[in-house]
């Protein structure tokens, strides 16, 4: 009964390595079925490897133009603002000009310079560029910069008496601050001998 037993294991053991060495009989194949999947398998490691040069050179001839593109930028850039100021500089010119010559109209000089004035401000405010004017309001450390005080009895304390120089800010960007004189409160008269801190 022993003997039988291992005949049937023995058996079965046989059959199992059949199977198997049939199966990997299966997988492994012949020379000449590697051939076609070989070349295969170059042809797209070729096609791979053209693509990503294609891109290398692609992404190198963007650069390129970005980096073209950017000193355009750098010397171009202020083309816009000059093209604005160029009447402006013409409008000065003919308004010396016409200041130099005989029989000088003062009244006509003063309203062509109030022209040109207007062509800057504009030509300014294209540009995000607008002007800070304080008179008679509250100072502000942040927009203004105050070169004095007054005594000033009729205004309110650190109200703007007077502006020295006009202040600018580009796109609400402080670029210069206005010069100002700032009030303070009137100080009380003292009588002599009074000292406030008794």
């Amino acid at each position: 009964m022993v003997d039988e037993e291992k005949t049937a294991a023995g058996e079965e053991t046989q059959a199992d390595a059949g199977e198997r060495q049939a199966s990997a009989g299966a997988q492994v194949q012949q020379p000449d079925d590697l051939e076609p999947l070989l070349e295969d398998a170059r042809n797209k490691a070729d096609e791979h490897w053209n693509q990503c040069l294609r891109l290398q050179a692609e992404l190198e001839n963007q650069r390129k133009r970005y980096e073209r593109d950017l000193e355009q930028a750098h010397k171009f850039g202020l083309e816009r603002i000059l093209n604005e100021l160029l009447p402006v500089k013409d409008s000065l010119e003919m308004g010396i000009s016409a200041a130099s010559a005989e029989n000088v109209d003062p009244v006509r000089l003063k309203e062509g310079s109030e022209l040109t004035l207007k062509m800057l401000v504009s030509a300014l405010e294209k540009f995000g560029v607008k002007e800070v004017d304080p008179q008679g309001e509250r100072f502000d450390p942040q927009y203004h910069e105050a070169m004095s005080v007054q005594e000033r009895s009729d205004l309110q304390p650190n109200t703007v008496v007077t502006v020295v120089q006009k202040g600018y800010t580009l796109n609400d960007r402080l670029l210069r601050p206005a010069m100002v004189i700032v009030s303070r409160a009137a100080q009380s008269p003292q009588s002599p001998g009074i000292d406030e801190r008794a």
